[in-house]
């Protein structure tokens, strides 16, 4: 199967290349590389490489504008769930990437345009490609492309669409690191029935991890993990 016109992704991206060398190498799969033996042909990851280290540059400067008062923490965890598998992989299909990828005939016969990995490896060596090709401005070229194609994914950040459960993310961490659930232990309960006043301590690994307070069980316990991930993932 023979991949569509670069010229048509140019124009998707609304950025024309200086040296149609780099799209190409950002496209090109090793698979292909076995196969055709193409003496002055290079596969994409290199440029996948750099084009990680772009986009996460680009989408931190992007969330630290966005939300100004949001903890290091989550915008972390925003920034995760950004430059996700996933997301790229759906930002890919949107502009069909797929069906500019140089593949061996074995990828082509396994469906290897639509394959998550090969779509996000491939949309991150693309946006290095801009960066490099761009010189000296290749950093606010690929910043307007990346910008662009991720608009909708860092909308749906701004509409409140990804929520952070600090007690599941606690206790993530903690069966990985101790082979233990976290334990929530009430401390303190005060406050009339229409006013109350929760102080909750979580213990990971029989130690006290964190502590707060909340007008709910429920919201105490989230801000007692968030203190205990805030100590424990700074120890790691």
């Amino acid at each position: 199967m023979k991949p569509k016109a670069l010229s048509s992704l140019e124009t998707t991206l609304s950025y024309s290349f200086n040296n149609i060398k780099l799209l190409r190498q950002a496209l090109t799969h090793r698979s292909y590389i076995n196969e055709t033996k193409e003496a002055d042909r290079k596969d994409n990851e290199r440029l996948e490489f750099l084009g990680d280290a772009v986009l996460d540059l680009v989408m931190c400067q992007d969330l630290i504008e966005r939300f100004p008062g949001v903890p290091e923490g989550d915008l972390s965890k925003m920034k995760a769930k950004i430059v996700s598998e996933e997301t790229l992989a759906s930002v890919a299909r949107k502009i069909d990437l797929g069906a500019y990828l140089y593949l061996g005939k074995g990828e082509v016969q396994t469906a290897g345009q639509e394959k998550p990995s090969l779509l996000s490896d491939a949309l991150e060596a693309l946006i290095a490609a801009i960066y490099l090709d761009g010189g000296n401005q290749g950093l606010d070229a690929a910043r307007r492309v990346i910008l662009v194609l991720f608009k909708t994914a860092l909308n749906a950040l701004r509409r409140g669409a990804v929520h952070f459960d600090h007690k599941t993310a606690l206790q993530e961490y903690s069966q990985q690191a101790f082979g233990s659930l976290p334990v929530y232990e009430v401390i303190q309960e005060s406050g009339p029935d229409h006013e109350k006043r929760f102080e909750i301590k979580v213990i990971v690994n029989e130690e006290i991890a964190g502590m707060g307070i909340g007008k709910s069980k429920k919201s105490a316990e989230q801000k007692a993990a968030q203190a205990a991930l805030s100590i424990l993932e700074g120890e790691s």
